[in-house]
Order: C-alpha cells, then structure tokens, then sequence
C-alpha cells in the first residue's frame, strides 16, 4: 500500500515539474516570437516621430494609423527602403509615396468613419490601405492591371474587406457612386469632371495639379454648391496621370 501510494506521489510531482518546465519553456520564447511576427514595428514608429510629427502632421488618428500600416507589405522589394523618407520604386514606372506626402494627403481631406472616397491611381495599395482605417469604404482604380492586381491581392491578403479595387481609366472615376472625398495620386494639368460631378456637395478633393511649365502643386478643393473653393498646399513631385487625361 504505501509502494503504492510512493508511486502516486512521485507521479503528481513528475506532473506539477512538466507543467512548471512547460511555462517557463513558453516565456522564454514569447518575446522572440513576438519579434518574428513584426520586426517592422520600431521602423514605424521611428518613421512616424522622426518623419511626420516633426513636420506638420498632427492629426493623431492619421499618425496612429500611418504608425500601424505595414508599409513593407505592400513593396515587392527594396524592403530595407520601406520606412525611408522617399517614394520608392514598384513597378511599371511607379512609385509608392514617401510616408509623409501619404500623411499630409490623408490629413489634409479630413475623413472620418462614415466616409466613402475614391483614390484614383491605386499603385501598391498603401494608400488605400491607409484611408481604409480611417473611412467607412474606399473605391480604388489603377490603370495598370499588373498593379491592381498585386494591390488587390495584399490588401485582401492583409484583410482589407472594405477596399474596392478596380481595373480601369480613373479618368472617369466610378460611375454609379458618390463620394465624399477623391484623392488623386498623380499629376494632372485639371481635374477631370467626372470626378467633380461624383463629388458629394462638400466634398473634399486633393490632386497634385501640374501647370503647363511641369511644376505641381498639391491643391485641395472643397465642392460647394457646384463650384470649388481651392487652397494650395505645397510643391510635389508626382508620377503623371495616363490614359484619356493626356488627351485633354
């Protein structure tokens, strides 16, 4: 009887030491395996308090998310590049945007979560990305198909359910919808108007706008009443809009 209840006892501590041996074994490990799973993490933050808070970038929600985005996600290389303080290459003759023009963008046509807004060139997805949490949708066109293909696919990748991409002239924006804000991410001499028209009354609308010389200044216009109040912002260098605008 009592080999017996030895046997018991010897077994009970075996348990409560593989159980203890099993804890301390999963907080070794925890911190590692937290890196592993975004190794980025720093990178934003150091982008976000070096590259936009010390510019003028001070919209809190804005910062917040630009510091929770993955950029690296949705470049196919040059990753060591992804936080920089520059556009960097994608593809087809693209750019993704330096953070801070993303941000400024962003900040600039004020959204909020009830919002609908159309981007017309949707590049690397990044942008879309961004606004999406931020907006209730966002309606985006690339008239690259390459590119809104691989946009589409990291964006659903990354559980963006409320980003619509679409294969087509952003030219002619979305017919059919309204929106309440459009952001326009590259360089045109005038807005095209079916974009104006697609503009809910007190709609906010922001496009790098290129004068004949090739000069673009980032300009934000506010629909009111079927005419456009416009504010300059500041000088940009952006990729030029193709497709029927070029012929206009």
């Amino acid at each position: 009887m009592k080999t017996k209840k030895r046997i018991i006892v010897l077994g009970i501590t075996l348990l409560v030491f593989l159980i203890i041996l099993t804890e301390r074994s999963s907080i070794i490990k925890e911190p590692k395996l937290i890196e592993e799973v975004d190794e980025y993490t720093v990178l934003r933050k150091q982008m976000v308090d070096t590259q936009l808070r010390t510019r003028d970038i001070s919209d809190e929600k804005v910062l917040k998310v630009m510091e929770n985005v993955p950029r690296h996600k949705f470049m196919p290389s040059l990753l060591d590049q992804a936080y920089e303080d520059h556009p960097v290459p994608i593809g087809y003759g693209q750019t993704i945007s330096q953070p801070y023009i993303v941000a400024l963008m962003t900040q600039e046509l004020n959204v909020d979560n009830e919002d609908i807004v159309l981007e017309i060139g949707t590049g690397s997805g990044y942008q879309a990305a961004v606004l999406a949490e931020l907006v209730k949708e966002v309606y985006t066109i690339e008239i690259i198909r390459e590119l809104a293909l691989r946009a589409n696919n990291t964006l659903i990748n990354l559980g963006y359910d409320n980003v619509h991409v679409k294969h087509a002239d952003g030219y002619f924006g979305w017919p059919g919808k309204e929106f309440d804000a459009i952001i326009i991410t590259a360089a045109a001499n005038h807005i095209p108007p079916p974009l104006i028209e697609q503009l809910k009354e007190g709609g906010r609308l922001i496009i790098p706008l290129a004068s004949p010389s090739g000069f673009q200044t980032l300009t934000l216009v506010t629909k009111i009443k079927d005419t456009l109040d416009t504010r300059f912002i500041t000088g940009v260098r952006f990729v030029p809009m193709t497709g029927e605008v070029q012929k206009r």
